[in-house]
């Protein structure tokens, strides 16, 4: 598989007027991560995102009548219903209540296109597929509506054809036993959902430019910020996928992880576009031996019923907080406090841990909600990591770019200053808008 290219993504999901009631104290002679538009983008970004992982989640839960169907379902059908406040600060209530009947009636389809599979119904598939057809004509001429024609009508049709065709491309792939494909399509609709919450994004802010006091959603610095968090949520997104396979035993285990093994050498690629191949080197070495490897190795003892390898695992974990915590703040020269920095990956491993043993546990309900509280605590990364590297490199992200600018290959660019340790305050202000958890290796077979 060849690599996806890095894009430009997302993040923070705090909802409601926090989106038309633009951050404070914008200052145009500093650039910054953290701008109303890109808080926009950021917040669409996260709904976006984890609408698609928990779309195809949900089904491949349900084509195996998995114990925790019931809950995902459930999850997919709360994040629909999670979006309206975003849209009602924007459109009114009127706006947010059109937008509610169409797209959470959306997912009504996806156990229709399940049930056909098992049943090898090939007229509830037309049916289901026509119903595809019907949600991208009446919602693509909804985003164009509502956007006064800044984001057209064929070009939002267009998209949301793709991002069905993404889901069902997964679910099919799947379904015939074809590993590699789903997880490829799977890694491939994610990334398009970033792409989507970007031209939304872009045209609400053309739209209402008042709103967003100057900033710009498509800025350098926002794109830097949601690669950042594109690259983090996924992660978590696929390490979740794998540790719930690899203690069930699931065939498709090891293309699991070796999903995430492409995404570790994605995120490596733009930490080395950033801080050079050394920065490089020694990110992936930290990412890989007490992070990636102790989460494999958790299901390994998990599995296999050993206390002493959980509890090694557990501390692989807590080592990586401290040492990836003084990684960051090196790197970043102190604009990524180092302190914030540990506690909050404290709170992601605690994440990933708790929605695991949840699993195990069968606390369903108590896992899906964690997975989604994890998921949604990732978008705090793209902030303020991605803050303290504009702070760190400002020339790179000026709002007027030179012409011969290095290519990072993640782009920079934005308005104002703000701390770098948002880290631990958006994450927790992220910890009430959604969740999700994580991870890694061959378990079933110690």
């Amino acid at each position: 598989m060849t690599n996806k290219k890095l894009l430009k993504r997302i993040a923070a999901p705090v909802l409601g007027l926090s989106l038309i009631a633009p951050t404070t104290g914008l200052a145009a002679e500093e650039p910054t991560a953290i701008t109303p538009a890109s808080d926009l983008r950021s917040t669409l970004d996260q709904l976006l995102s984890e609408h698609y992982v928990l779309a195809v989640n949900a089904m491949v839960k349900d084509y195996n009548d998995a114990p925790d169907e019931e809950q995902a379902y459930a999850a997919l059908e709360q994040n629909a219903l999670d979006m309206t406040p975003a849209i009602e600060s924007i459109y009114g209530a009127e706006g947010a209540q059109q937008f509610e009947d169409i797209f959470v009636n959306h997912n009504d389809y996806s156990p229709d296109f399940v049930e056909a599979a098992k049943s090898d119904d090939a007229d509830l598939r037309a049916q289901a597929e026509a119903e595809v057809e019907e949600f991208t004509q009446e919602f693509g001429g909804f985003l164009a509506t509502a956007t006064e024609g800044n984001l057209p009508e064929e070009a939002a049709v267009e998209v949301l054809v793709a991002h069905e065709q993404d889901v069902i491309s997964a679910f099919d792939s799947y379904v015939e036993g074809d590993y590699e494909a789903y997880f490829t399509h799977f890694m491939e609709g994610y990334d398009r959902m970033f792409d989507i919450s970007k031209a939304l994004s872009v045209a609400i802010v053309t739209q209402m430019p008042d709103n967003f006091e100057g900033s710009k959603a498509d800025a350098p610095a926002a794109d830097l910020r949601s690669t950042l968090n594109n690259l983090a949520a996924e992660h978590f997104a696929l390490a979740a996928m794998s540790m719930q396979k690899g203690v069930s035993g699931a065939e498709d285990y090891d293309f699991a992880t070796w999903a995430e093994d492409m995404h570790t050498d994605e995120f490596t690629a733009a930490i080395g576009s950033i801080y050079g191949e050394e920065g490089a080197a020694q990110f992936k070495e930290l990412w890989t031996g007490e992070h990636i490897n102790a989460q494999a190795d958790l299901v390994s003892a998990t599995v296999a019923g050993d206390e002493e390898g959980i509890a090694a695992a557990k501390e692989s974990l807590s080592m990586f907080t401290e040492e990836f915590g003084m990684f960051l703040a090196t790197a970043t020269e102190g604009n990524l406090p180092e302190e914030a920095a540990v506690s909050s990956l404290k709170t992601h491993e605690d994440q990933v841990v708790k929605t695991f043993e949840s699993y195990v546990a069968e606390d369903y309900q108590t896992s899906t909600d964690t997975f989604r509280e994890g998921y949604a605590f990732m978008f705090g990364v793209g902030e303020a990591l991605g803050d303290a590297i504009v702070k760190q490199m400002p020339d790179q992200f000026a709002s007027d770019m030179p012409a011969d600018m290095p290519n990072t290959g993640l782009g920079g660019a934005a308005e104002q200053q703000t701390p770098a340790a948002v880290w631990v305050a958006i994450a927790t202000a992220m910890l009430a808008a959604a969740g999700f958890a994580v991870k890694k290796k061959t378990a079933n077979q110690e």
